[in-house]
C-alpha cells in the first residue's frame, strides 16, 4: 500500500462571525486540505490550518512546503510507516507542523481504511464515550459577550471558554460580564493567547478576577517565557494551561521538567499531527499534567482527527474541537450533538468529505505525481 498521488487545496472557509483573539481578527478561515490516494485506490484526507502568530507557517508558505518538498517526498512511501514518515519530514525541514500534520492526518485516514477500523481504535482504542463541548467566545465588548454567552448556553452549551488578552481591566470586565450573564454553575476558562505579556501583569489580572470562579487561565504570558510561567503557576490559585508555548516534544520535556503548567493544551497544528501528538499525551501523562485537545479552528477534517486523539487518551480530559460549527460552510460532515461530542465506528477519520464543496472553497490547487496545477 504505497502513496500514489497527492492532491493539494487552498481553500477559505467562511465564517459565519468574525473570530477575535489577542493577536488577530479573522474574517474568514484560510486552510490546505491535501487528499491523498495510495496504489490500491484508498483515499485519505489531512488538514493544515496555519498561524503565522503560532506555527510560523502561513497558507501560503504551507501549500509552497507540501508541494515542492513533503508531498514529493511521500509519494511511494507506504503510509503505514509513520515513524519513518516523520522522520524523513523532519529531516528535510525544520518546523512546519501544520504543513506536517496534513500528511500526518491524511495517512491516519488512509490507514483506518485499509484496516477498517476507526482511527482511536488502534492509536489506544476508545477509552471515552463523549465530551461535553465548551463553546468559545472572541474578543468583544463585554455586553456583546454576555449575551452571546447567555444564547449559547440556551442551545445546549455547558460550558464557556472567553478570549481576552487586550488590557488587564477590559478583560476583567468581560470577565465579570459573562459571570453574571450565565450564573455561577457554569464553568468559565479564560484564554489570555499571551495577551497580559509578563507574570507582573497576569498575577494582577488574576487577582481581580478571584471573585468570578475561573476553571484555569491559558497562555497569560509569551509563548517562550517559561519561567513566567511557572512564576504564575507559583502566584495564583487557579490551574494554569499552557498552550502556545507547547508544540513538540522538546517543548513537552522543558515543560515537564519545571513543572511550569497544571495542563497542557496539545493541537495536531503545533505538533504536525496525530502521531506526534499520542507522543505528547503521553510524555504528559507521565507527568500528571492533564491533557486538552485544542484547535486553531479546522474544518471536520482536522477536528474529526483530533477527537481521535482525545477519545483514545485517558490524560485528556477536555476538548475545544469546535471549527465546523462557527463555518458557514465545511467540507465534511462531522456530527455534533450539543451538549457533546461522540465519535461513530466508521473506518479512518469516519467523515465523508464533499468534492463538490470542496472545489467551491478551493483559490488554488495542485497535484503531486502528475505535475498538474489549477489555479483559480
Amino acid at each position: 500500500m504505497n502513496i500514489q498521488k497527492i492532491e493539494i487545496f487552498s481553500v477559505r472557509f467562511p465564517l459565519k462571525v468574525p473570530f477575535i483573539v489577542s493577536y488577530h481578527r479573522y474574517d474568514d478561515m484560510p486552510s490546505v486540505i491535501v487528499k491523498m490516494t495510495t496504489a490500491c485506490g484508498l483515499v485519505g484526507y489531512g488538514e493544515a490550518v496555519a498561524d503565522e502568530h503560532v506555527t510560523g507557517e502561513s497558507a501560503e508558505s504551507t501549500v509552497s512546503v507540501l508541494r515542492h518538498l513533503l508531498a514529493p517526498l511521500l509519494i511511494g512511501k507506504n503510509p503505514m510507516h509513520l515513524e519513518h514518515i516523520h522522520d524523513e519530514m523532519d529531516r528535510a525541514i525544520r518546523g512546519v507542523p501544520a504543513a506536517k500534520a496534513a500528511l500526518d492526518i491524511a495517512c491516519h485516514d488512509v490507514i483506518g481504511k485499509k484496516l477498517n477500523q476507526p482511527i482511536y481504535e488502534w492509536i489506544g482504542g476508545r477509552y471515552h464515550e463523549s465530551f461535553p463541548v465548551t463553546h468559545v467566545l472572541s474578543i468583544g465588548e463585554p455586553n456583546h459577550m454576555a449575551q452571546e454567552a447567555l444564547e449559547q448556553m440556551k442551545r445546549g452549551y455547558t460550558a464557556v471558554k472567553m478570549k481576552v488578552g487586550v488590557d488587564v481591566q477590559t478583560d476583567v470586565a468581560r470577565v465579570k460580564a459573562v459571570r453574571e450573564a450565565v450564573g455561577n454553575d457554569v464553568p468559565i476558562r479564560v484564554d489570555v493567547n499571551q495577551g497580559w505579556i509578563n507574570a507582573a501583569n497576569t498575577v494582577q489580572a488574576m487577582r481581580l478576577l478571584e471573585p468570578y470562579g475561573i476553571d484555569w487561565v491559558e497562555q497569560p504570558v509569551k509563548a517562550d517565557d517559561f519561567e513566567g510561567m511557572l512564576e504564575v503557576k507559583q502566584k495564583i490559585s487557579v490551574p494554569l494551561m499552557m498552550d502556545e508555548g507547547l508544540k513538540d516534544i522538546h517543548d513537552m520535556r522543558r515543560l515537564t521538567m519545571m513543572q511550569a503548567a497544571h495542563k497542557a493544551n496539545i493541537k495536531l497544528m503545533k505538533c504536525g499531527g496525530i502521531y506526534p501528538a499520542k507522543k505528547l499525551v503521553h510524555m504528559a501523562e507521565m507527568s500528571g499534567i492533564e491533557c486538552q485537545i485544542g484547535s486553531m479552528v479546522e474544518s471536520s477534517i482536522a477536528s474529526s482527527a483530533g477527537f481521535h486523539v482525545a477519545f483514545s487518551s485517558k490524560i485528556v480530559k477536555t476538548v475545544e474541537l469546535t471549527g465546523p460549527l462557527r463555518f458557514g460552510k465545511d467540507v465534511g460532515n462531522l456530527s455534533y450533538d450539543l451538549p457533546i461530542i461522540s465519535l461513530n465506528d466508521r473506518p479512518g477519520l469516519g467523515i465523508d468529505v464533499d468534492e463538490d464543496v470542496l472545489r467551491e472553497l478551493t483559490t488554488e490547487s495542485y497535484v503531486v505525481g502528475d505535475e498538474s496545477h489549477v489555479a483559480r
